[in-house]
């Protein structure tokens, strides 16, 4: 019978197994080629900036801009950087800043369809002045240990408030949302005259800072 001859001949046999199996691989190497690419495509796109923000004051400049990243399960984590600026009439010439700023969001409260309000929120962040006569390391000139701090970079702490408004999708155009919120903070050399001089204020030590941040993604 015809088809006894087809499937007992071993050239037949063989010539279907090697059908079977490039069919195989070729699938199998599709999926894989697809699943790299779109695990590339999305490690990339986690790079792009999901925000922008200006903030006002906090130690960190008159004014700073920057950009940022949220993240986490809720969007619990941001990470901001910023870039500010200092007068020349606050100091002896115009100067630049640096912020590298870590924000915590506990949770969120919605108060409507179009408010959400964040009644805590937290973090740090360490700012340098880009330009000027500031240090990390001691310079020579001084006696040692003169100084046990830089004056290059400040590590500050705060806690402040959030509240949101949601952009309706009919009438986003840049911006899915906008958010405006205030920070109390302070930084290690604060701190350390705080809890050495017990006659300053609380205004002595503490900073206040009004921010606005815009949601692209």
């Amino acid at each position: 019978m015809k088809w006894k001859r087809y499937f007992f001949n071993p050239g037949k046999k063989l010539f279907l197994f090697f059908s079977f199996f490039s069919f195989f691989v070729q699938g199998y190497g599709e999926n894989r080629y697809e699943e790299r690419v779109i695990n590339y495509q999305n490690k990339w796109n986690n790079l792009i900036p999901k925000y922008t923000k200006v903030q006002f004051a906090g130690g960190m400049g008159v004014l700073s801009f920057g950009t940022g990243w949220d993240y986490g399960k809720n969007k619990q984590w941001e990470t901001d950087a910023l870039f500010g600026f200092i007068p020349k009439f606050q100091t002896d010439k115009f100067r630049i800043t640096f912020t590298l700023k870590q924000n915590f969001i506990p949770w969120h409260k919605d108060l409507n369809d179009s408010f959400t309000f964040d009644p805590l929120t937290c973090g740090l962040y360490a700012n340098t002045i880009l330009n000027g006569d500031y240090w990390i390391s001691e310079p020579d000139k001084y006696p040692n240990n003169y100084y046990s701090f830089s004056t290059k970079i400040r590590f500050n702490i705060f806690i402040g408030q959030r509240i949101t408004y949601q952009i309706s999708e009919e009438k986003r155009k840049a911006r899915k949302s906008v958010t405006f919120y205030y920070e109390i903070g302070t930084n290690e050399l604060y701190l350390i005259s705080a809890f050495g001089n017990r006659y300053l204020k609380p205004t002595d030590y503490l900073k206040l800072s009004l921010g606005m941040k815009a949601q692209i993604f």
